[in-house]
């Protein structure tokens, strides 16, 4: 597999996004029908499986990174990979079945990827009822550690909280496009990913009178409960165009702080609120636990306090329940201090 030396190439996703219609081409490492439907055979479009949310990478370390999508039906997760923008000398591996116990979606870790190397790949379902049926495919690319040059990285938290969700009129999330052009080597979401506490109502008034007009959904109109309630908090900021975008070039490390189960809450706590008929966070923390690793581009297998690399966190902050998917020190060693 080639490899990108120093030199940055930079994605264009409409480009990728053409080249991604020829995913039914030759298969390297699965046989031919895993990828291509038989000479002859046209899906409708409304019949094939779907890639709602489009899809992420995250994790890159070790010459390892796992890529995440969801489907709308039971499938087969198909990832293609390669070093090239045209997908010359692409690899390509069978994932696992995407079923409603992870709400339809899935992940593939990718091993064995080169140092300093750019990475482009396209995700593809295959209908598991009726495996003549593929989804369209959704690309997107990342960029491994382990080159010795400077690296870029961008980092932020406390998302669609108290209310602000997504408002089309004032454009979604533009941070996150903003981001997308510096295209940074990694990006660390530092918690609060969700406000599972906080609902989502179609307009909010702001302090001088305009009205804030938010992109709602069911699951996100009532304090997070349930484990669907929880995959629908995370969800809904996936229905963010410049959110998807970023995820697609960027890839992540995922903490979670308090919000992702409610504000300020601790193993063992009986909520005393009428809002909840659930009253114990460790149950919703349990919930949330599941859902965020479900719709995140992170591996089920450790769970960090620290960066090990790094200078131990310090400042005057108490840590609640912060974790990070995996450490940063394959890209270089990061120190923190982390004030009110």
């Amino acid at each position: 597999m080639p490899v990108h030396r120093e030199s940055r190439v930079r994605i264009n996703r409409r480009a990728l996004l053409k080249r991604a219609a020829g995913f039914g081409g030759t298969a390297l490492l699965l046989p031919r029908h895993t990828f291509a439907q038989a000479p002859g055979v046209v899906t409708a479009e409304a019949e094939r499986p779907k890639i709602p949310l489009g899809v992420m990478s995250g994790d890159p370390t070790g010459g390892r990174a796992v890529i995440w999508s969801k489907t709308d039906r039971p499938a087969r997760m198909l990832v293609e990979y390669a070093t090239r923008e045209d997908f010359a000398g692409a690899s390509r591996v069978e994932g696992p079945a995407a079923l409603p116990v992870t709400d339809y979606t899935a992940r593939v870790d990718l091993q064995g990827l080169p140092a300093g190397a750019d990475i482009f790949y396209r995700v593809t379902f295959r209908d598991l009822a009726d495996p003549k049926k593929l989804s369209a495919p959704a690309g997107g690319r990342l960029r491994m550690p382990g080159a010795r040059r400077a690296i870029t990285f961008a980092f932020s938290g406390d998302e669609a909280g108290q209310g602000w969700g997504i408002n089309p009129e004032w454009g979604g999330y533009r941070i996150y496009e903003t981001m997308r052009r510096h295209s940074p080597d990694f990006f660390i979401h530092s918690g609060d990913q969700i406000y599972a506490d906080n609902p989502i109502k179609a307009e909010v008034k702001t302090d001088d009178g305009k009205v804030w007009k938010n992109l709602t959904t069911e699951g996100k109109s009532k304090v997070a409960q349930t484990i669907d309630d929880y995959r629908a908090n995370f969800a809904y900021n996936l229905l963010d165009e410049n959110k998807r975008r970023f995820a697609a070039e960027v890839p992540l490390f995922v903490q979670w702080d308090d919000h992702e189960v409610r504000n300020n809450w601790y193993p063992g706590q009986m909520i005393g609120i009428d809002d909840y008929t659930v009253k114990s966070a460790s149950l919703l923390s349990a919930y949330s636990r599941r859902a965020m690793f479900e719709y995140n581009p992170i591996r089920h297998s450790l769970i960090y306090h620290c960066f090990t690399s790094s200078r131990s966190l310090a400042g005057s902050r108490s840590f609640k329940a912060v974790f990070v998917s995996r450490c940063f020190s394959s890209y270089a060693t990061i120190s923190a201090q982390m004030g009110e």
